[in-house]
């Protein structure tokens, strides 16, 4: 008893717990652990549960591969809650524990500070491959990854189902209190089974939908209750998009006379746990790139508008069979976007940039396309574009050696719907540069972005590293492209450059901390409350409405408002109110937005000011369901995620089975005494509680 009370002192001490419930006397919450949860699509389900009253296992700290035996076999008290450092999270062993039926109550990975230099990704090989345009009626060779694997280091996991719950151990302290308990109760003494009670933990994850989206969703549409409880929610967010002219947003559909080259990247990304995503090279890189370019524009499109409109589109849910830019392509076909797509010119998509080797770049083109003459013209010239606007700066615009299709791109869902002259830009040939692809470790590291020692938050902001400079020239070349290919004036070129100072903001702001005076001053009032002290995280998530639209698209949204915009001199609630904008000022060609602006020197008190810009949000929810209600689709992302009441996960001791069988006889025993002792003294009251009548004439 009293090692007993020993250790479980120290692992409340561990976890701060203050212990004024019988609950918190046996239970050691652990705060910080993020859930796999279940993902549907039209055919399956992905993704981790536990049942519905939380699994319990013994903990069991896996040391190797060869240690599973004990799990799976030898060990005397299953189930196991298995602990797994970052370096056994594998597929041979995640396998191995799924196919461990009865025996595996559960995982938790515990996340490693470091990025394993093996790599790491449980994305699969070929990402995105039954939704983009190869396929068997376009040109099949191409089709599934038959010429090029991009992601070869993809180990699938992200799209296996598994029926226990696994979690991620982010917090040093939770991942310390588990190892004292696992110490001090569950490892024997030289080599014996170890004696009862054990430590164990209990995972709670339980997810609502199975089977597949269109059954989720046909539960979701038959509850008939004043509040239902919905099983599950399309995944989907909000598109950014802008202009360098305005358009008008309340007619939609075609044009008369207006030619745009979209240029495109896209917001988000994903690991094998919920909502942790942090992007940096697969999603993060471009968008900087595409920030920094169209800021880099503002000043000289506004001087010297060239004949194509440039259109800014910024992607969400590309991930998921390119929820984002599918959704805008059909919304295009059919007259409900502010443009069509005979309106498109042609289209320049930045994808993975931030891990090029020297200073070489690569141009990726459709093959298929381009056998047609006209269509091959086109992409030649932006080609020669593209290499033009890199002459005298540290990039170098390759094109690949062989012919391949297009790498995992939101311009193929255009490519889907008609030929379109485009090009991808890449730092890869071939292959991923990025050895983190969907992972949780394809953060700021990934990026090599590093600050020097003592630097302060604000100092940190301001440091111009290698990446950002790297990135200011991708942008530089990229913009200058942009309005050539519009049609711009060649000696307007020189005066288009991106800011390195600039870039290194957004870096620092998008992969390590939001919350930072340069962001606090681009954003409205309301919104400061969301900007945090880490890291964004780019996972799509499930947001319906603009007003709740996930954070980073709401970043992106007022920064390239503040890059590309006015600032115009009016009050805080004219701004607000776009109706009593001048006529000349049509709301319907701009959007207004009020942000905090800079605090004065020895003061608290900002001076906020009103930005005027062409910047939107549109809908990035897959056609599949609001517009078609097709669950099944074959040409829509289909992606769904499922609803849980609470995600909990705590340590606590365990007794014996045998011990609890006793307890449990011993409880039952007492019961039944009770009802028989109660049934003995109820039938037997009269006798039990009577008393002796007092005689009526009795006197005192």
């Amino acid at each position: 008893m009293y090692r007993s009370y020993v250790v479980v002192t120290a692992l409340f001490s561990l976890a701060g717990v203050s212990c004024n419930s019988v609950e918190q006397k046996i239970y050691v919450e652990l705060n910080n652990m993020v859930p796999c949860v279940r993902l549907l699509n039209a055919t399956h389900q992905i993704g981790c549960q536990s049942s519905i009253s939380g699994d319990v296992g013994v903990i069991h700290v896996l040391e190797s591969e060869a240690n599973l035996e004990w799990v799976l076999s030898t060990g005397p008290n299953p189930p196991y809650m298995v602990i797994l450092e970052s370096a056994l999270f594998t597929r041979s062993i995640m396998m191995k524990l799924k196919n461990g039926t009865g025996r595996v109550a559960g995982a938790a990975v515990v996340v490693s500070k470091t990025n394993p230099a093996e790599g790491f990704s449980p994305h699969t090989k070929c990402p995105n491959e039954n939704t983009g345009v190869y396929s068997e009626s376009y040109d099949p060779t191409m089709a599934h990854c038959n010429v090029t694997v991009w992601n070869p280091l993809g180990n699938g996991l992200s799209y296996e189902e598994f029926d226990f719950p696994i979690f991620s151990l982010n917090d040093d302290n939770d991942t310390e209190a588990i190892r004292q308990c696992y110490l001090g109760y569950n490892l024997g003494v030289n080599g014996s089974t170890p004696e009862y009670p054990l430590c164990a933990m209990q995972l709670f994850s339980h997810m609502h939908a199975v089977t597949d989206t269109a059954t989720c969703m046909r539960r979701n549409d038959i509850n008939f209750s004043i509040n239902p409880e919905m099983v599950c929610d399309p995944l989907g967010d909000y598109n950014v998009w802008g202009s360098t002219k305005p358009l008008n947003n309340t007619a939609k559909g075609h044009k008369e006379g207006e030619s745009m080259v979209i240029a495109a990247t896209r917001l988000d990304s994903r690991s094998f746990f919920w909502d942790v995503a942090p992007g940096a090279e697969s999603a993060v890189s471009g968008f900087v790139t595409l920030l920094a370019a169209a800021h880099a524009l503002h000043n000289v499109t506004q001087e010297a508008h060239p004949p194509r409109t440039i259109l800014y589109t910024f992607f969400q849910g590309e991930a998921f069979d390119y929820i984002g830019s599918s959704r805008m392509v059909y919304e295009m076909d059919h007259k409900q976007f502010a443009i069509d797509l005979d309106n498109v010119h042609s289209v320049v998509e930045i994808g993975q940039v931030g891990l090029r080797s020297s200073s070489e770049l690569w141009v990726h083109s459709d093959p298929v396309s381009r056998r047609n003459n006209s269509i091959n013209a086109e992409v030649s010239s932006l080609i020669d574009t593209l290499k033009s606007a890199a002459m005298n700066l540290n990039v170098t615009m390759s094109v690949p050696s062989f012919s391949q299709p297009l790498p995992p791109s939101s311009f193929q869902r255009f490519l889907r719907a008609r030929p379109i002259p485009g090009v991808v830009i890449a730092d890869h040939q071939s292959a991923f540069s990025n050895r983190y692809y969907e992972s949780i470790y394809d953060k700021a590291a990934n990026l090599n972005l590093t600050y020097p020692a003592n630097l302060t938050e604000d100092e940190q902001l301001e440091f111009v590293t290698e990446t950002a400079n790297a990135l200011a020239d991708l942008a530089t070349v990229v913009a200058r492209a942009l309005y050539k290919q519009a049609g711009g004036a060649d000696a307007q070129l020189i005066n288009i450059k991106a800011e390195p100072k600039i870039v290194t903001q957004m870096l620092y702001g998008f992969l390590v901390r939001s919350n930072n005076t340069w962001f606090q001053a681009l954003v409205p009032p309301e919104f400061k409350n969301f900007l945090s002290k880490l890291e964004c995280h780019y996972y799509v998530g499930v947001s319906q409405t603009p007003s709740h639209a996930r954070t980073p698209t709401r970043l992106v949204q007022y920064l390239l408002a503040n890059l590309t915009g006015t600032t115009i001199n009016i009050t805080k609630e004219n701004c607000h109110n776009s109706l009593i904008i001048k006529p000349s000022s049509l709301p319907q060609l701009y959007s207004y937005v009020w942000v905090q602006g800079v605090a004065s020197p020895n003061s608290t008190e900002r001076q906020g000011f009103c930005v005027r810009s062409s910047v939107r949000l549109s809908k990035a929810v897959s056609p599949a369901f609001d517009l078609l209600q097709e669950y099944s689709s074959k040409d829509y992302s289909t992606w769904t995620e499922s609803r849980w009441k609470f995600i909990k996960a705590r340590i606590f001791l365990v007794a014996s089975h045998d011990l609890e069988m006793l307890t449990l006889g011993v409880g039952v025993g007492i019961l039944l005494s009770s009802l028989l002792l109660t049934y003995i003294i109820s039938s037997k009251a009269d006798i039990l509680f009577s008393s002796g009548r007092e005689p009526a004439n009795a006197t005192y």
